[in-house]
């Protein structure tokens, strides 16, 4: 999708995101909500979800899309990005080492940090494509703004 495109939808979901989830208490229905619009709206999401920080393991969290692994530990791209406090991009995940494969129709993937108000990692938003080289710089920067969305 065209860089331009790309933000101009990204702006229009972080609006729509943003009076949906505004007025819940609940993280886990802002969660639900989130990935639901996500993955509905964007053609180009094979998977969109969120993993809850368990002690030194992820725990599914609400998504939309394929079944997913119930619990990451260990490795892959998602731990990655709690480890390095910082939003990974992965063009192809086949040369990602440790790289966990819930489906093997998915070929790139972006790892977006949940912080809460004490700077502490709570989730990530995992997002799969079925097409290599799927996301960038415009996905990392709204997903961040979206994410924060949940910043109590």
């Amino acid at each position: 999708m065209e860089t331009s495109k790309k933000a101009a939808r990204y702006n229009r979901l972080l609006t729509q995101i943003t009076g949906l989830i505004e007025k819940s208490p609940d993280q886990t229905a802002k969660m639900a909500t989130i990935s639901a619009v996500l993955f509905h709206k964007m053609e180009y999401f094979f998977w969109c979800g969120f993993y809850r920080v368990d002690g030194a393991r992820l725990i599914v969290g609400p998504y939309q899309g394929p079944v997913a692994c119930q619990v990451l530990e260990g490795r892959g791209v998602c731990l990655a990005a709690v480890e390095q406090r910082k939003t990974i991009l992965v063009e192809d995940v086949r040369t990602f080492p440790g790289h966990i494969a819930c489906d093997s129709r998915s070929l790139s993937e972006i790892v977006v940090p949940v912080f809460d108000n004490k700077g502490e990692i709570t989730a990530v938003l995992d997002v799969d494509s079925s097409q290599i080289s799927s996301f960038d710089d415009t996905d990392a920067a709204y997903l961040q703004k979206i994410v924060a969305l949940l910043i109590d």
